[in-house]
């Protein structure tokens, strides 16, 4: 071993090693108070309890609703931020007038804090005093209740994810636009082949891998949405907008039931990992038919 391979292994592993330690000992130590009834008010003392918490979680009706919440929130705000940024990624991408101005303009919400977003939109949808409602009254219609109907709430939620998180997919998918080889198009264009036709089979195939990641990525961040509930409904009305991240909050930060929390977050790991499995097979299966 040379003497510079030497020195590279004195600076890497030191590094290696604290953020192993840093990042498994919270890990393991989460995993093993799953396992047993930890709280901190009233203290209790531990107590091994085997996979009671995990029975618990998995009877509770709460639990599955929070999954349904979650998932009804995550999916749909995705495939809209996908359709939208894909659609202004190709539109900035043709170099329309004033495409530098709309570049920053689409980008700006990105870079909001969540809760300064939910702060702002529960000025918007108060009942009472939010101009959203005041622009409803003067067409004689009367206030709706955005955020105490469960239905209306989670609409406000989706729209508030779509109108943060676009530009993310419009960001990626315009790099990923310019990135694509000129001659192929010019060959097309050549060839008289119609804009949606080379949209269709070059464009998207050839995008598809970028989109696959995108997707991905935007889907996993959604599953661990919790600011912007939490500033803008709290999971209410009731737990009807109640997220797998809110509901372990509101278990370890409000009853301090650390151990039910702790089981909580595996079970919410687990279904992460579940379904990252399955999108991933199923992407690799539609990646196959477009080679």
């Amino acid at each position: 071993m040379t003497r510079d391979t030497l020195s590279k292994h004195a600076f890497m592993w030191p590094a290696f090693l604290i953020v192993l330690i840093v990042t498994l000992f919270p890990l393991i130590y989460a995993l093993t108070v799953s396992f047993q009834t930890v709280r901190i008010v009233p203290p209790m003392p531990p107590e091994y309890v085997g996979l009671r918490n995990y029975a618990e979680i998995l009877e509770s009706g709460r639990f599955w609703n929070a999954i349904g919440v979650t998932a009804t929130i995550v999916f749909i705000s995705v495939m809209f931020q996908y359709v939208i940024g894909y659609a202004l990624a190709l539109t900035l991408h043709h170099n329309v007038p004033g495409a530098s101005l709309y570049r920053v303009a689409f980008l700006l919400p990105m870079f909001m804090a969540p809760v300064c977003v939910a702060l702002i939109a529960r000025m918007l949808f108060h009942p009472v005093l939010g101009p959203v409602n005041e622009f409803f009254t003067l067409f004689g219609l009367a206030n709706i209740p955005f955020l105490t109907n469960p239905t209306l709430a989670i609409s406000v939620l989706i729209v508030i994810e779509i109108w943060q998180w676009t530009p993310f997919v419009v960001l990626l998918m315009l790099a990923g636009l310019q990135g694509l080889p000129n001659e192929v198009f010019e060959a097309a264009r050549v060839d008289n082949i119609s804009t949606w036709r080379r949209f269709r089979d070059i464009t998207f195939p050839m995008l598809l891998p970028l989109s696959i990641a995108v997707i991905f990525i935007r889907l996993i961040e959604g599953f661990k949405v919790i600011d912007t509930i939490f500033v803008l409904t709290g999971g209410g009305p009731g737990t009807s907008t109640e997220t797998l991240t809110l509901f372990a909050y509101n278990e370890g930060f409000k009853k301090f039931n650390i151990g039910m929390a702790s089981a909580l977050s595996f079970l919410f790991l687990i279904v992460v990992i579940l379904f990252g499995t399955v999108y991933l097979a199923a992407a690799q299966r539609l990646t196959r038919r477009y080679q």
